[in-house]
């Protein structure tokens, strides 16, 4: 399964770092990254890639959203199909 994750918020130390973290924890492979810094301001997004169908999910939505509300960061991920279709012009 293809995987989006998006991150946005004030910059700070290990964003990368904590975000992988919890990916490689639960089996998802980084793909590829585009991340800038703009005004002190962190974005990022993702592509990443489930490495087997035991992955769940709403489980590794659920670490996300906890590890974004305790570095005060929007964190989500989204299957990429998803996503794809949510942002279609």
């Amino acid at each position: 399964m293809k995987l989006v994750v998006t991150i946005f918020g004030k910059d700070q130390v290990g964003i990368i770092a904590k975000v992988s973290t919890i990916l490689a924890d639960n089996n998802v492979n980084i793909v590829s990254v585009n991340q800038n810094i703009v005004d002190g301001f962190f974005n990022m997004v993702m592509m990443a890639e489930a490495m087997d169908n035991k992955v769940q999910l709403p489980e590794v939505q659920k670490l996300m959203k906890a590890k974004g509300e305790e570095l005060n960061l929007d964190i989500k991920i989204q299957n990429a199909e998803i996503f794809t279709a949510m942002h279609r012009v």
